[in-house]
Parts: C-alpha cells; structure tokens; sequence
C-alpha cells in the first residue's frame, strides 16, 4: 500500500473518530433533544410552544433545542441563608398586600422573582424573554406561572379597562407563580441544604402558605 493510501486512511479514521465523539456529546445522543427528550424535560411548556408555532412540532423543537443549547450550562447561584430569609419576607408581604391592593401586589411579585431569578445566575430582569427562555429549560414546570404574572402586571399599566387583568386573573397568577418562587429558593439541585442553613427547601413554601392571607385562598379580596 502506497503512502498517500496511508495517509488517507488515517484522514478517515481521525475524522470518523471526531464525527462519534460529537454524537456522543450532542443533546440529541443524550436524550435531549427529539421529541421525546424534549417532552421529558419541558413537560407542559413543550406543548404550550407547540401551540404557539400553530401546532408545528418541528419548528417548536427548533426553538425548544435553541433554548438547550444556549441555557443548559447555566449554573445557579445558591442563596445565603439571610437572602432566602429577606426574599420569603418580601413575597408573604406581597401576598398579604394582595387584599388592599392587588394591583400593585403583583407588580411587587413580578419585580421580586424577576431579581431573584437574576441573583440565581439567570439573565437579569431587564431581559425578560430571555430570562424566561432561561428559566423554561431549569424550571420548566412552573415557568408559566412567572408569565402570567408578568402578563397580569403589565396589564395593570396599560389604564385600560379592556386589557388590564381581572382580581381573579391575578389571583390565579400569584397563586401559579409561586411554586416558581418556591423552586428559586430551594438550594441549587447539585447543593444540598447545608446544617447551618435556617431555611431548608420547605420553608419556602411555608412562608408562602402559612402567612398567606386566607382572603387570599377564598377570594375575598377588594375589587372581587
């Protein structure tokens, strides 16, 4: 065998070996990206992007795949234990303003998941539809619950009787989007809740529900 049928060999073998070892870390050899992979890790924002290309899944994964490839190494940022203490302190208060003033409870919600999710690691609020991208591909089972608070909070400043959100709608919205609250408060998922810690995952939740206004679950709120 000549040199040249060599060299052209080992030119094969090399470029075969890089095109498997791409496959191999590709989201797709992971299980990531298809529809399949994509279902699993976006759960119910999977179908709520298909509905928003029309029902055209191709294109939907396109876009599901793009916010993988461009968000899926992102590190979250834990919390210090005073942080997560000032942040449930803020979110009960916004609930309990809810009676009076739901209007700018929401408001108060709106901005305070948009700064935590920033001091997470995620793009800050000043970028909401790519923080929202971020946030879909970590906390894809409660992503949602932020849109329509951000929805219902932009309603309220629109003054128009047409377009701003109903009590109820925003009472719905900050029911929903605090179980992404309470998902942003727990320790990062490769960090586990350290001894010294006084507010382990629970506790969020807690300072959600237990101080949370029973007017707040029944409805009776002014405006209602």
């Amino acid at each position: 065998m000549s040199t040249g049928w060599i060299i052209a060999l080992i030119v094969i073998v090399i470029v075969a070996a890089a095109l498997a070892g791409a496959a191999a870390v590709s989201p797709r050899a992971r299980g990531a990206v298809g529809g399949r992979g994509l279902k699993r890790r976006f759960g119910p924002e999977y179908e709520r992007t298909v509905a928003r290309h029309d029902g055209d899944t191709k294109a939907a994964e396109r876009e599901l795949t793009e916010r993988l490839n461009k968000y899926g190494a992102l590190h979250e940022h834990p919390l210090e234990p005073a942080e997560r203490e000032r942040y449930s302190a803020r979110w009960a208060a916004a609930q309990e303003r809810f009676v009076d003033s739901p209007d700018e409870a929401v408001a108060d919600a709106d901005r305070l998941l948009a700064e935590l999710a920033g001091v997470r690691g995620f793009p800050d609020g000043t970028r909401y539809e790519e923080q929202l991208d971020a946030l879909s591909v970590h906390h894809a089972r409660h992503v949602h619950g932020y849109r329509r608070l951000h929805r219902a909070a932009h309603a309220t400043d629109t003054g128009t009787s047409g377009s701003r959100a109903s009590t109820e709608e925003m009472r719905e919205a900050m029911l929903e989007a605090r179980a992404l609250f309470e998902d942003l408060m727990a320790p990062p998922r490769r960090q586990s809740a350290g001894p010294t810690e006084k507010t382990p995952r629970h506790a969020a939740g807690s300072a959600g529900q237990s101080r949370l206004p029973w007017a707040f679950h029944r409805q009776h709120v002014k405006g209602s």
